[in-house]
C-alpha cells in the first residue's frame, strides 16, 4: 500500500496563501472584488473570532501557570525586565531601519497630491493614562474588552497570590491548569482549519488592493518591506544565533506557520495561539517562558509597526515638500519606541502610533490618509515582524534561564 503524502502545517499555509493570492489577482481582474469582500472574507473572519474567543482565557491561565512554575517573584520581575529591555531596543533598531531604507528608495518615491486631505486618526493615550490604564477597575471587563495589558496585570496578581499562599493556593493552581488544558484543546482544533483561514483572509486583501499595490505606492512599499526583510533576516538571525545559541535556519523553519498566518491575518493577537504552539512543539521552548514572553510582546512589541512608522513618516514629508532634520529623525525613533507600548496587537493598530510620530516632528497628521489606502498591505509585513520579534525573545529568555538553572 502507499502512504498517503502529509503535509505539514507550514507546507499547508503556504499553499493557502499563494492560492489565495492567485485567486485575488482573478476576482481583481474580472472586477468581482465586491465578491470576495461579501463571501469570502466573513468566513476568514469567523477563524479570527475563534482565535480572539480563546486568546483571552489562554493568556490568563498560561501566565498564571507561567508565574506560578516559576515558584519566585523576583524572577519573574527579571524576565520582565530582561524582555521589556530586548523589547524597546529591537524596536529602535526597527525605525532607523525604516528610515534608512526610505531614505535609499526616497528618490523614486511618487510624491502625491496633499491637497483636500482629510484624516481622523482617532485619539492618541498619554503616558500616564497608558499606565493608569495598566490597572483594570473590575476582573470580567479586561477579558470581555480582550485588553492584553490588563489581562496580563491580572494574571500576575493571582499567579503571585497562589505562590504567597501556598497550601491555600493549591486548588485554584490545579483548577486552572485543568482550565488551561481545555483551552489548549480547543487552541489546536481551531489552529487545524488555519489554511482555509488564510486563504479565505487574503483573498478579498489581494482583490480589493491588487491595483493600488502596483500603482503610485510601489516604492513606497517596497521600502517598507525591504526593512522588515531585513529586521527579520539581520536583527532577528543575530540576536537568536549571538543571544539564543539558536540556529537561525531552524528559528524561522519553526515559526514559519505562525509567520504565514500573521501575514494573513495581519493580527499580533490571533496569531499568539499559533506562535505559542510553535515555539513550544518545534522549538521546545518551555512553557512558563512562552506563557509570559509572547502575550506581553503581542502587546508592547511592535518593530514591524516601527519600521512603518519610519518609512512613511519619510514619504510623507517628502510629499508635503520637507527634508527632515537629524534631530526630526532622532525624535521619530524615540516616540515610536514609546509609542509601541500600549498598542494592542490587532488589525490597523498603526494608524494611532503613526499620528504621534507625525506630530512629535511637526507634520500634518491628514498625511496618514496618503498611504491610508493600503495601510492593510502595510499591516501584513509589519505583523510578521512583531510576532517573529516576539518568538526571538521567547529563545532569547528561554537560552537565559537554561543557563540560570544549570548554574545554581
Amino acid at each position: 500500500m502507499t502512504k498517503k503524502l502529509k503535509l505539514s502545517l507550514a507546507t499547508q499555509i503556504l499553499i493557502a496563501l499563494f492560492l489565495g493570492i492567485i485567486f485575488g489577482l482573478i476576482l481583481m481582474e474580472t472586477g468581482q472584488a465586491d465578491f470576495a469582500a461579501a463571501y469570502v472574507k466573513p468566513l476568514g473572519q469567523i477563524f479570527l473570532n475563534l482565535l480572539k474567543f480563546v486568546v483571552v482565557p489562554l493568556v490568563l491561565t498560561s501566565i498564571i501557570d507561567g508565574v506560578i512554575s516559576l515558584k519566585d517573584i523576583k524572577k519573574v520581575g527579571t524576565i520582565g525586565l530582561s524582555t521589556i529591555l530586548y523589547y524597546s531596543l529591537t524596536t529602535a533598531f526597527a525605525v532607523v531601519g525604516g528610515l534608512l531604507s526610505a531614505h535609499i528608495f526616497k528618490g523614486t518615491f511618487q510624491l502625491l497630491q496633499t491637497t483636500n486631505l482629510k484624516f481622523d486618526p482617532g485619539k492618541a493615550t498619554g503616558i500616564m493614562s497608558t499606565i493608569v490604564g495598566l490597572f483594570p477597575k473590575n476582573v470580567l471587563g479586561p477579558l470581555v474588552e480582550a485588553n492584553m495589558l490588563q489581562t496580563i496585570v491580572i494574571s500576575l496578581f493571582i499567579g503571585f497570590a497562589i505562590i504567597i499562599s501556598q497550601e491555600k493556593g493549591a486548588p485554584l493552581a490545579k483548577l486552572n491548569r485543568s482550565i488551561e488544558d481545555v483551552f489548549m484543546v480547543i487552541m489546536e482544533m481551531i489552529v487545524k482549519i488555519s489554511p482555509y483561514a488564510v486563504f479565505c483572509l487574503i483573498t478579498p486583501v489581494i482583490a480589493a488592493n491588487g491595483a493600488e499595490v502596483i500603482g503610485s505606492l510601489t516604492m513606497v512599499l517596497l521600502a517598507a518591506y525591504v526593512a522588515y526583510v531585513f529586521h527579520l533576516l539581520v536583527v532577528y538571525s543575530f540576536t537568536v544565533k549571538v543571544l539564543g545559541k539558536t540556529s537561525p535556519k531552524k528559528f524561522f523553519q519553526a515559526v514559519l506557520p505562525a509567520m504565514v498566518f500573521a501575514f494573513s491575518s495581519a493580527s499580533s493577537v490571533g496569531t499568539l495561539p499559533l506562535n505559542a504552539a510553535c515555539l513550544e512543539n518545534n522549538l521546545h521552548i518551555r512553557k512558563d517562558v512562552v506563557s509570559f514572553v509572547l502575550p506581553l510582546g503581542a502587546t508592547i512589541n511592535m518593530d514591524g509597526t516601527a519600521i512603518y512608522q519610519g518609512v512613511c513618516a519619510v514619504f510623507i514629508a517628502a510629499c508635503y515638500g520637507i527634508n527632515l532634520t537629524p534631530g526630526q529623525l532622532l525624535t521619530i525613533v524615540l516616540t515610536a519606541t514609546l509609542a509601541s507600548i500600549g498598542t494592542a496587537g490587532t488589525p490597523g493598530s498603526g494608524m494611532i502610533m503613526l499620528a504621534m510620530v507625525l506630530q512629535s516632528v511637526g507634520l500634518p497628521v491628514e498625511g496618514i490618509a496618503l498611504v491610508a489606502g493600503i495601510d492593510r498591505i502595510f499591516d501584513m509585513g509589519r505583523t510578521v515582524v512583531n510576532i517573529t520579534g516576539d518568538a526571538s525573545c521567547a529563545v532569547i529568555v528561554n537560552r537565559r534561564e537554561d543557563l540560570r538553572e544549570a548554574a545554581k
